[in-house]
């Protein structure tokens, strides 16, 4: 977090963004971030050349997140959920799918928030599924606050494109530093960036499976991207 003790401008009215990175991997953990700071900041954030974080290099999301942990006037927080949370919820009895996830991470870094004493009046969010039920759903959860749900949302709000960095930065950082559970002899670390579609991801995953115990504890092994690499699989009788 940015920000501890709570600095004075938390006692006033303020706003807050949130955005996720590592929705789509089939790698990693996926991340919620937040960004958050006084109202009357505003006009000083949108000059701070944060932006949707997939439009920017990663030197350049780096360089943006030194800045705003270094700004005195900013506050963040982070929700990691590491890809084995992720695959249970979904592979359980009774599923919770990855919009619910989703939901739940978002609804807990605003009570985290509210629970610091941040004086939160205006919530930002990038919606996930329809953004009116969202945005109901949210308002609900938390009537003092006024919630503005939007598709593309790190593209329109700067408080938004902060929350994108952060949690951006976050989970890169994260797979960088991966620790594999597993120390098989062969095992290497190339896995791309994580996504389906990346040919060095999908070699990864080749090399990696195992008929009997699957695949490393990085790998969310709820997404069908996992299930093809298993068809062939004889199992005896």
């Amino acid at each position: 977090m940015g920000s501890a003790p709570l600095p004075k401008w938390a006692s006033k009215p303020c706003i807050m963004g949130i955005d996720e990175a590592g929705r789509g991997p089939v790698l990693g953990p996926m991340v919620y971030g937040c960004l958050y700071c006084a109202r009357s900041y505003q006009k000083t954030l949108a000059t701070l050349n944060f932006a949707d974080s997939k439009t920017l290099k990663e030197e350049k999301r780096e360089e943006l997140f030194e800045n705003l942990k270094a700004d005195s006037s900013l506050g963040w927080e982070v929700d990691v959920i590491d890809p084995r949370e992720l695959s249970a919820k979904m592979l359980k009895r009774e599923k919770i799918n990855l919009n619910e996830i989703s939901h739940n991470s978002a609804i807990g870094l605003v009570r985290r928030v509210l629970n610091m004493g941040v004086l939160l009046t205006e919530v930002y969010v990038d919606t996930v599924g329809d953004a009116e039920k969202y945005r109901i759903k949210l308002s609900e959860r938390f009537p003092g606050v006024k919630f503005v749900v939007a598709k593309k949302a790190d593209s329109l709000y700067p408080v938004v494109s902060g929350a994108s960095i952060v949690a951006k930065v976050t989970r890169d950082r994260a797979l960088h530093g991966w620790m594999l559970d597993e120390t098989a002899e062969n095992m290497h670390r190339n896995f791309g960036s994580g996504y389906p579609g990346d040919p060095e991801t999908k070699a990864w995953l080749d090399h990696h499976k195992h008929p009997v115990f699957g695949f490393p504890t990085l790998v969310r092994f709820s997404w069908g991207t996992c299930t093809p690499y298993f068809k062939d699989v004889v199992y005896p009788t």
